[in-house]
Parts: structure tokens; sequence; C-alpha cells
């Protein structure tokens, strides 16, 4: 039982602290390890979705500011790494301790993996409320169309990571969220290496509730979905992590927000507002940089963005 409990918390840690480099797929959430325990076939409220959707997004607005610096850089801690080689260690050790006892699984099983390797913790559900009340503060809200568009934001997300421009996705993000995934693209850029996400189906999108804070309306949304996911070296195309064969049934968490206040609106597409540097039309939510001239434009008043992604669970088909 110790071993077990070291084994998570040593998990834990690692996968924390080297995320990118062990995991892929928009944001990296998937990996060569299943983690979160079994897979969860009742999708609850959620539908099943195929990969054919258009994505139309009601995102609007009206007030933005602007930011003419942008850091995206990032800094090294030596103390830290030296945590990591220690953590790294002992995970090893207790690795190879349970895999000499013996455990096998398949998707919709705990596999020996996952059990040992716990996924983020889902928000309390405490702190919601029921989505169909959601109603009351926006009559025009649909839960159907809102659960859609999420399945087709997810498909955009890994088109835009195997392509390796998520430049398109900026306005349905917030600005903090984008720079950190953007991040993570650049990284795996300057590694040589991309990542592939194919057959992506959408099993399930469940909207689990609602909560306010700080003037921001905030929904707790969660995906099942089925991908298969590996990376390669761009330099020979040689696969060095994942399969390009085997199915990862993925569940993920989403955080979006929104301005306390606002109003679903039947229109389609993102805000066109006029960059105050250069003059030109730039579609914006959230957020945009500017393609002329790579101001970045933010809103003050903004529509849904996503805020917040969790990796919930993988289970290798």
């Amino acid at each position: 039982m110790k071993k077990r409990i070291l084994s998570i918390v040593l998990t834990f840690c690692l996968c924390t602290l080297l995320g990118l480099a062990v995991h892929a797929d928009f944001g990296s959430f998937s990996g060569d390890s299943d983690y979160g325990g079994s897979y969860d076939y009742d999708f609850g409220g959620g539908s099943d979705y195929d990969y054919d959707y258009d994505y139309d997004s009601d995102y609007g607005g009206s007030t933005f500011y602007y930011v003419d610096d942008y850091d995206s850089g990032m800094t090294i801690n030596p103390t830290m790494v030296v945590i990591v080689v220690v953590i790294l260690i002992g995970y090893m050790v207790v690795r190879r301790k349970i895999a000499a006892s013996g455990s096998s699984g398949s998707h919709g099983t705990m596999t020996a993996q996952a059990a040992m390797n716990p996924g983020a913790a889902r928000t309390d559900e405490s702190r919601l409320k029921p989505i169909a009340e959601y109603s009351e503060l926006d009559a025009s809200f649909d839960e159907a169309e809102f659960r859609e568009k999420l399945s087709n934001l997810y498909i955009q997300m890994q088109n835009g990571w195997t392509d390796r421009d998520i430049g398109s996705l900026r306005p349905f993000f917030t600005d903090a969220m984008f720079s950190q995934m953007d991040r993570q693209l650049e990284q795996m850029k300057k590694a040589g290496r991309t990542n592939h996400v194919e057959r992506i189906t959408v099993l399930g999108v469940t909207l689990r509730g609602f909560f306010q804070q700080g003037g921001e309306d905030h929904i707790i949304a969660e995906l099942q979905t089925r991908i298969v996911d590996y990376t390669v070296n761009d330099s020979d195309g040689s696969i060095v992590s994942g399969s390009d064969t085997i199915e990862k049934f993925m569940t993920y968490e989403w955080e979006l927000t929104r301005t306390t206040g606002s109003a679903t609106e039947q229109t389609s597409g993102t805000e066109t507002v006029v960059c105050p540097n250069c003059g030109a039309p730039v579609d914006i939510n959230a957020s945009a940089r500017c393609e002329y001239c790579d101001t970045v434009l933010r809103q003050e008043t903004h529509d849904w963005a996503i805020c917040a992604i969790k990796g919930i669970s993988q289970i290798s088909g």
C-alpha cells in the first residue's frame, strides 16, 4: 500500500514537472502511459458526435485593449532540475517493483499504468449549479448547440496542433491560456518534432454545471474522445513516441468563462474590430493578434473562451 501511494505521488510530481516531455495532443494531455483509471462510457447529458461539423461561433464583445509586448519566454530553475532527476529515479524504482507484481488491462478497465498514474481531479460538484438553471441568466443559451460547438472546437484544436499553427484559435481562449498552449507548441517546433493527432472522434460532451466568480460566468464541460496520437522527428519522419495505430480514449475537463451579464447572440463568427496600431480588421473574442503588425489585442468584455483544460484520463485501446 505504501508503495502504491508513493508511486502515485511520484508520478503526479513527475508529470507536473515534465508535462511536455511525456505528453502530446493539443495542450499535451495524451502520452505513452495511461492515467486516471477506467474509461467512463456513460456520457450523461452528452451526445455522440462525428468529426464533420463546421464550427459556428456566437462570440461577441465591445471593449478591448491592446498590448505591444508579448512574453513567450520561460526560465529553468537549476534546483528544479535536481528535484526532477531525484523524482525520476524514485519513480523508476517503484514502477519496476509494481510491474514485477504483474497487472494488465484494456480500455474500459483500470490498466496497471492508469492505476499508478492519477489524472487531474474533476471540479468539485459542490461548486456547480445545474446547467439547466443557466437559462435563467441567459434565455438564449442552448445546451445542445453549446455541446456541438465544443465538439467542433476540439476537432479544430487537434488539427491546428498537427499543422503546428494554432493562431486561428486565439479568439476561443483567454489570453493566458492561449499563451501557454502556444509556448508548448513552440517548444515542440524547436525540438524538431511534430505531433500528429488523427482519427479524431468526439464521443460525448457533458455540461456538468456552472458557477460565477469575479464578474465572470464559468461553465465546466467534460469531453470524451477517441484519437490516434504520435510524435515524429521532422528530420526523418521516424516515430519517437505514441503509435499511429493504437487508439486512445481521452477524457478532458474544459472550463470556459465569459463576462457576467453576457447573452448568447444569434450571430455567426467572432466580432471584427479595427487594430488600433495599424487599422487592419481583426476577428476577436477574448484576444487576438493582428496578422499585419503582430499587435496583441485583448477584450475586457468577451463571450465564452476556454480558460483551463484538465486531462482526466487516458485509456489505450
